[in-house]
């Protein structure tokens, strides 16, 4: 297994992260820029991704890893800085860890809630190649003034779903977006529409 590295300060580090996934779901589509440990070289996550998941998952988290996505160790990795513990039926994981093109699956069905209980439900923490403002994806509803755009690359199935949680709400799926160093969250109460691009820049993913 190679070295993944994790927080230098585990009980800090992790609040801090915490504390940026917590602003972005406040503020949708806001971009956030996290310096959390670096997984090895090689590795199909960003350092956004490898934060998220050490600071989200502990004993009693159960996490479904999409299989491109596992290798590198990053399930023993995981396990060993957090003790979370794995699941291979989606739609019982606390967390999902997945790409836009594992979500075109449509027999792949994660957890939703329920009206008593929505938020016994899985929140996508997704692996994109691009993730920017002002692309052709607006945003509305709590957390935002007006409307904010987002440039989420060729991610079509991701968003597909997301938009979907209107329709469901309470129920649906939370989503945190990492590329790289870069993090924004869309929770189920965003409303989702496809407009005109505009001019956006893009973020590779490690």
């Amino acid at each position: 297994m190679m070295q993944w590295s994790a927080f230098d300060d585990p009980v800090h580090d992790a609040q801090r992260h915490f504390r940026c996934v917590l602003g972005a779901m406040a503020e949708p589509g806001t971009l956030h820029l996290c310096d959390g440990p670096p997984p090895p070289p090689g590795a199909a996550i960003g350092s956004a991704l490898w934060a998220t998941l050490l600071s989200l998952c502990d004993l009693d988290t159960r996490v479904w890893v999409a299989p491109c996505l596992a290798g590198q160790g990053l399930c023993e990795a995981l396990a060993f800085h957090t003790g979370a513990r794995f699941t291979q039926v989606p739609d019982q994981a606390h967390f999902a860890v997945v790409t836009p093109d594992v979500l075109m699956d449509s027999a792949l069905v994660f957890g939703e809630g329920c009206e008593a209980y929505p938020d016994r439900s899985t929140t996508l923490v997704v692996a994109l190649e691009r993730l920017d403002d002002d692309g052709n994806w607006q945003l509305s509803g709590p957390g935002i003034a007006k409307h904010r755009r987002l440039d989420v690359g060729e991610a079509i199935p991701l968003m597909s779903r997301l938009t979907t949680n209107r329709s469901r709400f309470p129920r649906g799926l939370d989503a945190v977006l990492t590329c790289g160093e870069r993090l924004a969250a869309i929770p189920r109460s965003t409303r989702i529409v496809s407009v005109p691009i505009r001019e956006a820049g893009a973020c590779m993913s490690q």
